[in-house]
């Protein structure tokens, strides 16, 4: 009996245990936005607290925040990210900086160059994206903020910088590529300290023919971007907007990226639905059984936290898209209600899943 029950205890010991990822976080862009809307925000029990004292308190390590250059209303510009990334750094907050390279939304359907940068000719938009990335690295270190994570570019997987980094155009890969290399050498040569890691952000994590072929173009494209550019490679995920979205084919896309290309790799952008009664699109198979309520975003978010520390030590991250986003509740789904606080701007059950992933 006591060999019997030695054995039992070795292999109990020997069991892997997954470990917590390296990045929990939420995309907290739209804050003070929502705060000079009279917004505020409670703790489940009621009591009003600062977003990112909640954020903490749930288990949330890292908050996500989109830059925009020049905004017609100044909301995300570098100010706006200063003044917020200054809330995160006080919270104790690590904090990832997303590069729209726009002056407004930038994703696969819209990468329009700012209004100021559109008359530049290639060579000229390259110099002027590393003019302006090396100044907003600069800007975070005169202001004594470290960054963790920036991502150059969101969602390029058509191109940035339209229409010179557009990859449907001739050139298009080339010419991406250069933008690209010269937004990481920014990155580098800036004096912020210590050197964030570098992201590159494309979305539908889940098919490997966009990722593989996506990246295998640009890097042979002669433009200049090398793996030596950036550590991760972050991804949207989201379940309403394609069926063939599966939990299954996301897990072998992340394998397959990190095996192939030997980077991080992080789920950069997820929501899981409270209400959806007519989504546009069929929900992936292997997620209909998750109930569309709070407890199903606790359970989506375990579960593709699974996924993503399923490849190992190379899956490190997992972000909650715009929990707090009392003002736009469906966050551009069809799906009218996909935040992690109620419309009073009380904290969800579901928010303290980031302690346990």
């Amino acid at each position: 009996m006591y060999l019997k029950n030695l054995i039992l205890l070795v292999a109990l010991l020997s069991t892997p245990i997954a470990a917590a990822l390296t990045y929990k976080g939420v995309d907290w862009s739209s804050l003070l936005v929502e705060e000079k809307a009279g917004k505020s925000y409670k703790t489940t029990s009621g009591t009003v607290q600062p977003l990112e004292t909640i954020l903490k308190s749930s288990g949330v390590n890292t908050v996500r925040q989109r830059i925009w250059v020049n905004p017609s209303d100044g909301n995300y510009n570098l100010d706006y990210n200063i003044k917020l990334a200054q809330r995160a750094k006080a919270a104790g907050l690590q904090i990832y900086l997303d590069f729209h390279y726009s002056d407004t939304w930038a994703d696969p359907g819209h990468q329009a160059t700012p209004a100021a940068w559109k008359s530049l000719a290639k060579d000229a938009l390259v110099k002027q994206v590393y003019d302006y990335t090396k100044t907003v690295m600069d800007t975070f270190q005169k202001n004594g903020i470290p960054l963790s994570l920036v991502s150059i570019g969101n969602e390029i997987t058509t191109g940035l910088l339209f229409p010179i980094g557009q990859l449907s155009k001739s050139d298009g890969y080339k010419n991406a590529a250069a933008l690209l290399h010269s937004a990481s050498s920014a990155i580098k040569d800036s004096t912020i300290s210590p050197k964030p890691k570098i992201m590159i952000h494309l979305d539908n994590g889940w098919n490997w023919g966009t990722q593989q072929s996506w990246y295998d173009k640009i890097l042979a494209s002669g433009g200049g971007l090398t793996t030596a550019d950036f550590d991760v490679q972050g991804v949207s995920y989201y379940p309403f907007y394609n069926s063939a979205a599966t939990l299954s084919s996301l897990a072998s896309s992340l394998a397959n990226m990190a095996k192939k290309y030997n980077k991080e790799v992080q789920v950069v952008e997820t929501d899981w639905p409270t209400y959806c009664p007519s989504p546009a699109y069929a929900f992936p198979a292997d997620a209909k059984a998750i109930p569309l309520s709070v407890d199903g975003q606790t359970t989506w978010m375990k579960t593709v936290a699974e996924k993503v520390k399923g490849i190992g030590s190379l899956g490190t991250g997992l972000f909650y898209w715009e929990p707090a986003w009392i003002d736009n509740a469906g966050l551009g789904s069809s799906c009218p209600y996909n935040l992690m606080v109620s419309d009073s701007g009380a904290a969800m059950a579901s928010l303290a899943v980031f302690g346990s992933i």
